[in-house]
Protein backbone atom coordinates (compact mmCIF):
# COMPACT_ATOMS: atom_id res chain seq x y z
CA UNK A 1 0.00 0.00 0.00
CA UNK A 2 1.16 3.03 -0.74
CA UNK A 3 1.28 6.75 0.99
CA UNK A 4 -1.03 8.27 -0.34
CA UNK A 5 -3.74 5.54 0.13
CA UNK A 6 -2.67 5.83 3.82
CA UNK A 7 -3.00 9.75 3.85
CA UNK A 8 -6.98 8.80 2.70
CA UNK A 9 -7.60 6.45 5.02
CA UNK A 10 -6.42 9.12 7.57
CA UNK A 11 -8.44 12.16 6.22
CA UNK A 12 -11.20 9.65 6.34
CA UNK A 13 -11.24 8.90 9.96
CA UNK A 14 -11.05 12.39 10.69
CA UNK A 15 -13.98 13.13 8.73
CA UNK A 16 -16.05 10.44 10.31
CA UNK A 17 -14.57 11.91 13.23
CA UNK A 18 -15.86 15.55 12.51
CA UNK A 19 -12.17 16.47 12.54
CA UNK A 20 -11.90 17.05 9.10
CA UNK A 21 -11.05 20.73 9.39
CA UNK A 22 -8.23 20.12 12.21
CA UNK A 23 -6.60 17.02 10.69
CA UNK A 24 -3.06 16.91 10.98
CA UNK A 25 -1.59 14.36 8.86
CA UNK A 26 1.83 11.97 9.98
CA UNK A 27 3.75 11.05 7.70
CA UNK A 28 5.50 7.43 7.49
CA UNK A 29 8.56 8.74 8.45
CA UNK A 30 7.60 10.74 11.57
CA UNK A 31 8.75 9.51 14.89
CA UNK A 32 6.43 8.70 16.62
CA UNK A 33 6.44 7.64 20.92
CA UNK A 34 5.85 3.24 20.72
CA UNK A 35 5.77 1.71 24.11
CA UNK A 36 7.93 -1.36 24.92
CA UNK A 37 5.26 -3.47 25.37
CA UNK A 38 3.35 -2.95 22.05
CA UNK A 39 1.65 -5.88 20.63
CA UNK A 40 -0.73 -5.65 17.78
CA UNK A 41 -2.69 -8.70 18.74
CA UNK A 42 -3.99 -7.07 21.85
CA UNK A 43 -5.94 -3.73 22.48
CA UNK A 44 -4.08 -0.82 21.23
CA UNK A 45 -4.09 2.99 22.84
CA UNK A 46 -2.90 5.71 21.43
CA UNK A 47 -3.05 9.59 22.62
CA UNK A 48 -1.30 12.74 20.81
CA UNK A 49 0.66 15.75 22.58
CA UNK A 50 1.93 18.51 21.12
CA UNK A 51 5.17 18.30 18.68
CA UNK A 52 7.90 18.38 19.75
CA UNK A 53 11.27 19.00 18.18
CA UNK A 54 12.06 15.34 17.84
CA UNK A 55 8.14 13.41 17.92
CA UNK A 56 4.79 14.14 15.99
CA UNK A 57 3.14 14.07 19.76
CA UNK A 58 1.94 10.39 19.34
CA UNK A 59 2.20 7.76 22.40
CA UNK A 60 0.93 4.20 21.47
CA UNK A 61 1.08 1.38 23.67
CA UNK A 62 -1.19 -2.20 24.23
CA UNK A 63 -2.73 -3.04 26.69
CA UNK A 64 -4.33 -0.50 29.76
CA UNK A 65 -2.37 1.42 30.55
CA UNK A 66 1.20 2.47 30.97
CA UNK A 67 3.46 3.12 34.44
CA UNK A 68 3.48 6.61 34.04
CA UNK A 69 6.54 6.79 36.27
CA UNK A 70 8.53 4.90 34.19
CA UNK A 71 9.89 7.44 31.46
CA UNK A 72 11.69 4.72 29.37
CA UNK A 73 8.80 3.20 28.70
CA UNK A 74 8.40 4.48 24.86
CA UNK A 75 10.88 4.47 22.72
CA UNK A 76 11.14 6.92 19.16
CA UNK A 77 9.87 5.03 16.26
CA UNK A 78 9.22 5.83 12.59
CA UNK A 79 5.62 5.14 12.03
CA UNK A 80 6.81 3.30 8.81
CA UNK A 81 7.81 0.48 11.29
CA UNK A 82 3.73 -0.19 11.77
CA UNK A 83 3.33 -1.13 7.84
CA UNK A 84 4.54 -4.44 9.20
CA UNK A 85 2.84 -5.59 12.15
CA UNK A 86 -0.01 -2.86 12.52
CA UNK A 87 -0.83 -1.18 9.37
CA UNK A 88 -4.71 -0.63 10.39
CA UNK A 89 -3.11 2.00 13.31
CA UNK A 90 -1.35 4.36 10.78
CA UNK A 91 -5.29 5.66 9.50
CA UNK A 92 -5.59 7.11 13.37
CA UNK A 93 -2.74 9.19 13.39
CA UNK A 94 -4.54 12.26 11.46
CA UNK A 95 -6.40 13.25 14.47
CA UNK A 96 -5.44 16.74 15.78
CA UNK A 97 -3.61 17.07 18.89
CA UNK A 98 -5.53 16.20 22.00
CA UNK A 99 -7.39 13.17 20.36
CA UNK A 100 -6.97 9.76 22.13
CA UNK A 101 -7.95 6.69 20.78
CA UNK A 102 -8.52 2.63 21.76
CA UNK A 103 -8.48 0.02 19.01
CA UNK A 104 -8.10 -3.68 18.14
CA UNK A 105 -7.18 -6.06 15.45
CA UNK A 106 -10.54 -6.66 15.25
CA UNK A 107 -12.36 -3.78 14.43
CA UNK A 108 -12.87 -2.11 17.91
CA UNK A 109 -12.76 1.42 17.88
CA UNK A 110 -13.14 4.06 20.20
CA UNK A 111 -11.52 8.12 19.63
CA UNK A 112 -12.46 10.50 21.89
CA UNK A 113 -10.85 14.06 22.76
CA UNK A 114 -8.89 14.37 26.00
CA UNK A 115 -8.43 18.62 26.97
CA UNK A 116 -5.48 17.85 29.31
CA UNK A 117 -3.65 16.84 25.97
CA UNK A 118 -3.42 20.09 24.92
CA UNK A 119 -1.11 21.23 27.89
CA UNK A 120 2.36 20.45 26.77
CA UNK A 121 3.95 19.61 29.98
CA UNK A 122 1.52 16.93 30.63
CA UNK A 123 4.23 14.20 28.94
Amino acid sequence: MDDNNYIKQKEEICEKYSQKKKKDLVELNSLIALGKNFNSKIQINGLRHPKTESLCGWYIWSGDDFDQENFDFFEPSHVYHLLHNASFVIKYLGLPIGNRFLIDNNGYEDIWFDQDLLLSDKH
